[in-house]
């Protein structure tokens, strides 16, 4: 038997928590030719915007930077975080938030050759397990927390 759904307060708080525990992402950008690139890549979460780094010369710094449009998964499934936003370079991170990039990621992409961080700011924010959530799924909706 399926869990009622959650309330929205509810799916708040787990999105808020995978935001902050979940290491990877699943993270789609698409080229001006529509050609569609998804990657996983790690992340930290600062409760207003997600920290990426990925290899200047790969298609998602490219279009990134071409772009700036993105979308990312969290999750299974089964229990989805889906965000949309846009990105930006993130230039002059400071070394404290490196230093916690690397911490939470296990991944230091100072020690990298031309590893650029882009700052990623969620406009849409969607949460289900089942089909009994998809009423309801959006938790964030023009950059607001929805109440």
């Amino acid at each position: 038997m399926k869990a009622p759904p959650r309330s929205l307060a509810q799916r708040i708080q787990d999105t808020r928590r995978r935001l902050d525990e979940d290491v990877d992402a699943w993270v789609a950008t698409a080229d001006r030719a529509g050609t569609p690139y998804l990657v996983p890549l790690s992340f930290l979460w600062d409760d207003e915007t997600l920290l990426i780094s990925t290899a200047a010369g790969n298609p998602t710094a490219r279009n990134l930077r071409a772009g700036s449009r993105v979308r990312l998964t969290i999750g299974p499934t089964r229990d989805v975080v889906l965000i949309e936003g846009s990105a930006v370079v993130a230039d002059g991170i400071t070394d404290e938030v490196a230093d916690a990039f690397a911490a939470k990621t296990g991944f230091d992409p100072r020690e990298q050759r031309d590893y650029p961080y882009f700052h990623i700011l969620p406009e849409l924010i969607q949460a289900w397990r089942e089909v009994n959530e998809i009423a309801g799924r959006d938790l964030m909706v023009n950059g607001k927390w929805q109440t």
